[in-house]
């Protein structure tokens, strides 16, 4: 296995944004580790563009996104993010901060391209829920600490946070949490179904690669379809989501230079050489 490759130079990332290129994958690292990754206007603004440089980089077929050091992300920077902005009195920049933060942890990266990991190595708290739960799946350090700590301040949790949990989380479990603020660990995580999978710290790089590996190497154009599919039409009503998903599916053979369609369909019928559960059909 060839060692990852880090680039900066001509690229948005670099200072609070790490980037790899390992055979396909993408690993994006918040990297503020002195501050537990929190993020703060210049992290999200570099985020935004780290996005948009991805979607079109032929290196990254996945991408997973994860803290450096020990932490995957501690939430907004209270200082920064908050009291900064707040004490400048500017509405324009209240609200500019805002939109930046918004813009690429639910609704840039909610419905990115391509697909998306979240690896949770360590702390996450408050703010971080909405970029994990925005990414496609999710693998966690199964001692990770994940907490809503905001109601011990005296305040509901931020943003779209108590969104992010509705989306992924059973009520239940959802409002103890967000009305104790008790932290929990990557087990429970995985136990409700905040994340995928919760595997010892020694194999989390592994078990996430490995997944990340199957994702950049299945048919893109089908891929995207598939995913965005599935999270827009879980809200349309069932005539609305036949009509949806139909179109998404004709879209995708439009799309896909590879014919996979027809490529799948013949392995299966003419060659006998896939057959479904015993993995992805050749789509060279």
């Amino acid at each position: 296995m060839a060692a990852p490759v880090t680039e900066r130079a001509g690229t948005p990332w670099g200072d609070t944004v790490l980037v790899e290129f390992d055979e396909g994958i993408a690993w994006v690292s918040l990297n503020r580790p002195d501050k537990r990754n929190a993020m703060n206007p210049a992290l999200n603004d570099e985020m935004v563009a780290t996005l948009d440089a991805l979607e079109g980089d032929a290196r990254c077929r996945a991408l997973v996104l994860t803290g450096s050091g020990t932490s995957f992300s501690a939430g907004m920077d209270l200082q920064e993010y908050f009291r900064e902005v707040d004490e400048s009195g500017d509405p324009a920049l209240q609200a500019r901060v805002r939109r930046a933060s918004a813009e690429w942890q639910w609704k840039r990266l909610s419905n990115w391209s391509k697909p998306t990991i979240a690896m949770v190595n360590g702390w996450c708290f408050g703010g971080a829920f909405t970029p994990l739960v925005a990414c496609d799946l999710a693998i966690t350090d199964e001692q990770a600490q994940y907490g809503l700590s905001e109601i011990n301040w005296g305040i509901p949790p931020g943003g779209v946070v108590s969104r992010a949990l509705a989306a992924t989380v059973p009520q239940r479990d959802a409002l103890y949490f967000i009305m104790t603020g008790e932290p929990f660990d990557g087990r429970r995580a995985a136990e409700m179904r905040l994340v995928n999978e919760a595997v010892p710290a020694a194999r989390l790089r592994e078990r996430t690669r490995e997944l990340a590996l199957k994702l950049a190497g299945m048919n893109p154009a089908v891929l995207r379809a598939a995913k965005v599919g599935y999270k827009l039409a879980q809200e349309m009503p069932w005539e609305q989501a036949e009509d949806y998903l139909y179109a998404k599916l004709e879209q995708s053979q439009f799309l896909d230079p590879t014919r996979g369609r027809e490529k799948g369909m013949a392995q299966f019928l003419d060659d006998k050489t896939y057959r479904p559960g015993l993995g992805a059909y050749s789509h060279d």
